[in-house]
Order: structure tokens, then C-alpha cells, then sequence
């Protein structure tokens, strides 16, 4: 690897890892405005997104540069294309933790009903996972990433009892629907947000061992 493309290669992964600190973090105030029932802190949660799409932007202008100028092969392509995926799915992990956001602030309003333990830990596993996938990308570490993979099913099962649940206290208790219904959009948001942790991941596989793990399961490669 040449000097100028591993500096270039390494600025791109500190804007992809600070582009992750920060979806982490404005994931974590969503689920802590969801917990306080704290409207300020959801609402904090909007402005805090622009940061992370302005960082996006940084990080397309930047892949773009260097594929024009360095012209990078084979591991190093893939680096570049990794960080650029990474930029891609934590782009959309701002957006759901803002969608989960929207749904605190809502539920701050509204007559108080218990937050289901299901659902909190529902969110700490989708934040374990994100969190996983970003120290595995940070180290190329494919340990890491397999066992985020292996955590997906884990996060799909609890996505499905919060729903379940939810779906019972409709019935049970119709005038608490409104609260209800974004139980079962906050899980669902967290549930993608699970799903960006794989993809992630993935892509740590992909740069490290140049194995395309998407869609893997269902075309049986």
C-alpha cells in the first residue's frame, strides 16, 4: 500500500468511526427520551441527525477523490468501498433513531404507559450489535463481526414478542392504542437498526476476506 492511499485510507475510516460515534450516541439519546419520557431530549435527537448526514456528504466527496486520484486495487478498494457502505448504513441508522425520537416525544405527551421490559432490552441489544459491528469494522476484526451475524436471530425473536404484546394490550386495553402503536414502530426502527449492524458487519467479512456475505442464507453461498 502506498503512503498517499493508506493516509487516505485512514481519514476516510476516522470520518466513517466518528460518523459511528455519533449514530451511536443520538441512538442512545432516542432510547434515553423513550425511557425519561423527556420530549427536549427526543427533540435534541432531530438536530443531532444533520451531523450525521453532514458527515455522509464529507464521506461520498472523499471515496470519490480518492477513487479518482489513487485509483486503488484490490484490499484497498475494498476498504474504500466498505467505508463508504458503513457511511451508507449508519446514515440510515440516524434516520431511525430519529424515527424512534419521534415516537418518545409522542409518547411524552400521552397519558404514561409502562415502557415493556421486552422493548428496553430489545434496544440494548440493538445497541450492542451496532456498537459490535463498528469495533469489528474499526479492527478488521472478522471474530467479531461472525458474532454479530450470529446476534441477529436474537434481535428478530424480541422484535417479534414486543410486537405480539403490543398487538394483546391493543385489544386488552383499546384506549392505550395510540401509545401501543409506537411500541411497535420503536421496535420495528430498532429492529433495522440490527439489521444495519449486519450489514456492517458483513462488510468487515467482505474487506477482510473478500467474501460476499449479503444474501448469503437465502442464495446458499
Amino acid at each position: 500500500m502506498s503512503r498517499i492511499v493508506e493516509r487516505d485510507l485512514e481519514a476516510l475510516r476516522e470520518l466513517g468511526l466518528r460518523m459511528g460515534g455519533l449514530a451511536e450516541s443520538i441512538l442512545g439519546k432516542a432510547l434515553d427520551a423513550l425511557i425519561r419520557r423527556d420530549r427536549r431530549l427526543a427533540e435534541e435527537v432531530q438536530h443531532d441527525d444533520l451531523a450525521i448526514d453532514r458527515l455522509d456528504v464529507e464521506i461520498d466527496e472523499t471515496v470519490l477523490e480518492v477513487l479518482a486520484l489513487q485509483a486503488p486495487v484490490a484490499r484497498d478498494l475494498r476498504a474504500v468501498i466498505g467505508v463508504k457502505s458503513l457511511a451508507t448504513d449508519l446514515e440510515r441508522v440516524g434516520d431511525l433513531a430519529r424515527n424512534i425520537a419521534k415516537s418518545a416525544a409522542r409518547l411524552a405527551d400521552r397519558p404514561n404507559v409502562t415502557v415493556p421490559a421486552k422493548l428496553e432490552q430489545l434496544g440494548d441489544e440493538s445497541r450492542r450489535q451496532l456498537r459490535l459491528a463498528l469495533d469489528a469494522f474499526a479492527s478488521v476484526d472478522t471474530e467479531a463481526a461472525h458474532r454479530v451475524l450470529a446476534g441477529d436471530d436474537l434481535v428478530d425473536e424480541h422484535e417479534d414478542i414486543v410486537v405480539r404484546d403490543a398487538l394483546d394490550e391493543l385489544q386488552r386495553q383499546p384506549e392505550n392504542s395510540p401509545q401501543e402503536v409506537d411500541f411497535i414502530l420503536i421496535a420495528k426502527n430498532l429492529e433495522r437498526v440490527a439489521d444495519h449492524a449486519t450489514n456492517i458487519a458483513e462488510e468487515v467479512v467482505r474487506i477482510a476476506e473478500s467474501k460476499n456475505l449479503k444474501h448469503a442464507a437465502k442464495l446458499g453461498t
